[in-house]
This record gives C-alpha cells, sequence and structure tokens, in this order.
C-alpha cells in the first residue's frame, strides 16, 4: 500500500509539474502526513522545493474554511508577501508563568524555578545523564505534531531511550522508532537532507557516516529481533531503513527550544535529541499545566519543566490513583 501510494502521488504530481510548469508545490489532506512519500517526492520529484500543511488532515480544514469566509464572503483583497505567510505551528493556549506557578502553588506540588539563562544548560544536562523529560513551553503546536512546545524529549544517541520512553513513558510497543529534533543549522551532519522540516513531516535518510554496519549474524535476524539492532550513532530515531522522520529547529521559530539543543550539542558533540508528543498512547497531547502534570505522574517520566518551573520526579508525593492507562487503551 506504501509503495502504490508513493507511486500515485510521483504520478500525480509530475503531471502538475507538466501542466503548469511550476517550480514549487503546497500539500493538504490527510495523505499529505505521509512522511515517507513526502521525503520521496522532496528528493524525487520534479520540484524544486515542496511545503506541507503543518495541520494536514481534517482538521486543518478549518483554515480553508476561515479562508473563504474571509477572502470570498467578506470580499476582502488578498495579500501575499514574499517572506514566510506561515512562520510556525504554535497557535495554540499559552501558559503563563504567574499561572504555572499558581497551580503549582495551590497543588502543594515540589518545583525549582529557574532563570531564562540557565534553563537551556539545566535541561541538556539532564537529556545527557539519560533523563526523560517532559516540556511544556510557549504556546501549543497547531496540528498533530509535537514540535518543541509540549513534548517529551530525550537522548537519542542512548541505545535504551527507545525502548524506555515505549514502555515506561508512552505505553506502546518497545520497537517502536521515534522522531528526531535537529538543529535546523546542523540537520546535513547527520541526514541526507538540505533545507527545512520545521512540522516533521518528511522522512530523510540518516547519513552514511553515521550508520553502523550490522554484523553477518544481525543481518540474518528477522521481526523484533533485527527491529532491535543499533544501526547508527542516534540508533532511538533510526528506523530500519535507516531513515528519519526529522523535524529541523531553527532560533527564530521556537528560541528557547532551540537554545536548549544548542545546549545539549555543546555538551555531547550531537545536535539530535528525541522529541515525541506529550501524552500516552489513546490521549491526545496535552494542554494545560494540570494535563501536562497528570502525565507526569502517570508515566515515569523523569522530570518536567514547565515555563521556568522544574519539577523533578523523586521529589513529588506519592502519586495517589487507582488508574493504568495501560488498563484502559488497548495496543495501536
Amino acid at each position: 500500500m506504501q509503495v502504490v501510494t508513493e507511486e500515485v502521488i510521483l504520478r500525480i504530481a509530475r503531471h502538475i509539474h507538466k501542466e503548469t510548469g511550476q517550480k514549487y508545490l503546497c500539500l493538504a489532506g490527510g495523505v499529505a502526513l505521509n512522511c515517507v512519500s513526502n521525503g520521496k517526492l522532496l528528493r524525487n520529484g520534479p520540484y524544486e522545493n515542496i511545503w506541507i500543511q503543518p495541520a494536514a488532515g481534517d482538521a486543518g480544514g478549518a483554515i480553508g474554511a476561515a479562508l473563504i469566509v474571509y477572502y470570498d464572503y467578506l470580499k476582502n483583497q488578498r495579500q501575499v508577501e514574499k517572506k514566510e505567510c506561515w512562520p510556525s505551528s504554535y497557535l495554540g493556549p499559552a501558559f503563563e508563568n504567574g499561572h504555572i506557578e499558581q497551580f503549582l502553588e495551590a497543588k502543594d506540588i515540589p518545583y525549582e524555578k529557574l532563570n531564562d539563562e540557565n534553563i537551556s544548560s539545566r535541561i541538556a544536562q539532564l537529556l545527557a545523564d539519560e533523563k526523560v523529560v517532559g516540556w511544556f513551553q510557549g504556546r501549543m503546536e497547531f496540528g498533530p505534531r509535537a514540535l518543541g512546545a509540549r513534548s517529551i524529549i530525550g537522548d537519542a544517541r542512548s541505545p535504551n531511550m527507545q525502548s524506555v520512553m515505549n514502555l515506561k513513558i508512552k505505553y506502546r510497543e518497545s520497537f517502536r522508532p521515534f522522531a528526531p529534533t535537529v538543529l535546523q543549522e546542523c540537520a546535513s551532519q547527520y541526514f541526507e537532507f538540505e533545507g527545512q522540516s520545521p512540522y516533521m513531516l518528511i522522512t530523510a535518510p540518516v547519513r552514511e557516516e553515521k550508520r553502523i554496519k550490522l554484523t553477518a549474524g544481525e543481518e540474518k535476524l528477522f521481526g523484533i529481533e533485527k527491529l532491535k539492532t543499533i544501526r547508527s550513532e542516534v540508533p532511538a530515531i533510526t528506523h530500519v531503513d535507516y531513515s528519519a522522520r526529522l523535524q529541523t529547529v531553527s532560533k527564530a521559530s521556537n528560541p528557547r527550544y532551540h537554545g536548549m539543543l544548542k545546549a545539549f550539542y555543546d555538551i555531547t558533540g550531537c545536535p539530535v535529541i528525541i522529541n515525541t508528543s506529550f501524552n500516552v498512547r489513546g490521549e491526545p497531547i496535552v494542554c494545560t499545566p494540570g494535563d501536562a502534570y497528570t502525565c507526569f505522574m502517570r508515566t515515569q517520566m523523569d522530570y518536567l519543566i514547565m515555563g521556568n518551573y522544574l519539577l523533578d520526579k523523586t521529589k513529588q508525593s506519592e502519586w495517589d490513583e487507582d488508574f493504568d492507562w495501560r488498563d484502559h487503551f488497548e495496543a495501536d
């Protein structure tokens, strides 16, 4: 089905290019969330570049509905600027430090307040120490991908992090790979990719020099056992075919997340971390500080950073709740 989908998309794209002669292509709709086909279209298609609506799918149709009303019904003039018209997808609710502190104090939750200057280095060091961190910052992402506003993050270099985060945090099968966040300016160091992928909608190969050649014995493995093999310097985000669904982060689009990534790069020499959505299987991505704290306590996350407030799991009161997500939601 995947191969057929890719062939159909390429044929449609080539036909459109032949008919219009355009150099650039915009994609929307649910199939535009297929990162593998997007990557192949970018590499093998006739276009200089493609742009994919970050909320591609049924929910993103709300944007089209609003635009139709604004231009067709209200007859407003359309002005197209040459600069990027959609600089980021951080369009959801935000919760300032005062709101977060009020929540923590009301619930008598232990925390440490960090200065703006030391958030990046502190979180980067926790990641380097193989801690799993809930990252709750700024306005929530619009669309299905966590992009560094409501994310769970970890060290992509760790051979154990993939199974740890799957089994103890996401409550899903241990072999599932995660997506990487990478500094935009360093993406080509680890991936066969040039340009931007801010919405985690393009799959790109891990560079040959970053791969780890499988032994003869590992080559003979099959199924789950083969998936467990270490195949790159960033094994937690490398798929079985040496690809990864990457998100590039620029300083302009998300300065705090970029700053933390830069600090991790300075500490480890690696500009890549794991980024997965701040939720567990079957639940939506967290929105409020209360949502984030509940998910933090119901899972085995080590730390939670909300705004400037850092929560250490070892300092929290025992979570007194007779609820286990694993008993309520079936595996995908």
